[in-house]
């Protein structure tokens, strides 16, 4: 016994040694959103950083120096490239690396239940090539007890033991992309692992390269906080959406009564309504939670309902399409619509969970002739489960008198608003851009 103890503070220590002096080779497990900026920063500090991906696309881009992420420039890749980083597809260069840090979705299935397959397939596809001192770090999202319940035996299935020479954490990530004000390197990381020998290896691992590092005491609770904070903002975002419905049938506007009630300098945090939920995040991480409760009993009815008036917002926005386009005796069907922004939120090029296309689909099914308008989506992206073959179109006086409805999805800052609203017949502002009643402008 006390010889494996022994071996394992060696192991510990080794990879202490290798963080502190910054020969450890960092491998960052799915090239997204998380992933890539994770990796520059690693590379930013001096680490040598190796990219996994089974996306060939995006493999080959990185490694010529371009980046496919709009906010992600490619000087910055290319400089990264210089530092040393490597990108591949390649699962069997894992012993190259000390971390292994997984970044891959956590998505839905169609029956709205969490889908581990990108994780289980990356994990599987990693087992065979761990090593002794290897820590695997996930990063996520998804509900408690998915790290040790999960991933946890099918790396001791190898022979390690977890905590003595292979360790485990839960670091949830916390990237809010397009977001000049909070960075990679400054948003505190919560870090969660399976052992204390664990918990210290992930603590030192993202303290070379983040500001402040939150220790919790397990990785269920590092899953559970991450949860936490978005079912925070889904079930306030459900409320307000619930607020918008009940103002709009009294004639108030509820953007005013928010910009009011921000005024309090306590006890109140404003949330603003909208289309519908977007982003990897909120749209799906209280399915996890609600899934996950039933295991042990428990309905999740306060979480539950905010989903359902979320989900319900894309059939709100419609039905005042169309009482808007029957005020002026027209139906959707036949009708020309221009969708104004279709990331799921402003100044980005994400397209995950965007309300916009759930709007597009409706819109489509109704038979209205769909176009959109996005600074920063110039094509209608590959989706797993939505397909448009449409191109944005460019913002003139023409195009906007030719549509019988503009629909203000995404208030992108790059949008003309006064060149919209003075040459479009009718305008359905989902967002509350526009704060003066204009006859042509209808609040969704």
């Amino acid at each position: 016994m006390a010889t494996v103890l022994c071996i394992g503070l060696l192991v510990k220590q080794n990879f202490l040694s290798r963080i502190q002096d910054k020969s450890a080779v960092i491998g960052i497990v799915g090239l997204g959103y998380v992933g890539l900026p994770l990796m520059l920063r690693f590379a930013e500090v001096g680490y040598k950083v190796l990219g996994f991906d089974i996306d060939k696309n995006k493999v080959d881009s990185l490694q010529q120096g371009k980046s496919y992420i709009e906010h992600i420039s490619a000087d910055s890749i290319q400089l990264a490239r210089e530092r040393g980083f490597e990108a591949t597809t390649d699962f069997s260069r894992a012993p190259e690396a000390d971390a292994l840090i997984l970044c891959v979705p956590t998505p839905l299935n169609k029956y709205r239940e969490p889908d581990l397959s990108f994780v289980l397939n990356t994990i599987d596809s990693l087992v065979p090539y761990l090593r002794e001192g290897h820590l695997v770090s996930l990063e996520s999202t998804t509900y408690p007890g998915t790290t040790d319940e999960e991933l946890l035996p099918r790396i001791e299935s190898r022979g390690f033991k977890i905590g003595e020479n292979a360790f485990l954490v839960f670091s949830p990530e916390r990237e809010d992309p397009g977001n000049p004000d909070f960075t990679t390197r400054t948003i505190p990381k919560v870090c969660g692992g399976v052992t204390e020998a664990c918990q210290e290896v992930g603590v030192a691992l993202y303290s070379a390269v983040i500001d402040k590092v939150v220790p919790v005491s397990s990785t269920r609770a590092a899953e559970m906080t991450k949860l936490l904070e978005n079912i925070h903002r889904a079930v306030n975002i459900g409320l307000v959406n619930e607020m918008k419905i009940v103002a709009d049938k009294m004639g108030i506007d509820i953007h005013e009564v928010i910009r009011a009630a921000a005024t309090k300098p306590f006890g109140f945090v404003p949330y603003y309504p909208g289309p519908g939920l977007g982003g990897h995040c909120i749209p799906i991480d209280p399915f996890y939670l609600t899934w996950k409760a039933r295991e042990y009993g428990v309905h999740t009815r306060f979480i539950e309902l905010a989903g359902e008036v979320n989900s319900s917002m894309p059939d709100y926005v419609i039905s005042k399409i169309a009482a808007a386009l029957n005020q002026r005796k027209k139906a959707i069907n036949g009708s020309k619509i221009l969708v104004l922004g279709i990331a799921y939120k402003k100044n980005v090029d994400d397209m995950r969970e965007s309300p916009s296309v759930f709007l597009m689909e409706k819109l489509r099914d109704l038979g209205a002739e769909i176009s959109y308008s996005d600074p920063h989506v110039p094509v209608f992206p590959k989706m797993r489960e939505h397909h448009f073959e449409l191109s944005s179109v460019p913002l003139s006086a023409e195009t906007l008198a030719a549509c019988d409805c503009i629909l203000l999805a995404t208030d992108h800052d790059r949008f003309d608003y006064e060149l919209i609203s003075k040459h479009s017949d009718l305008i359905v502002d989902s967002r509350g851009k526009y704060l003066q009643a204009a006859a042509n402008v209808v609040k969704a």
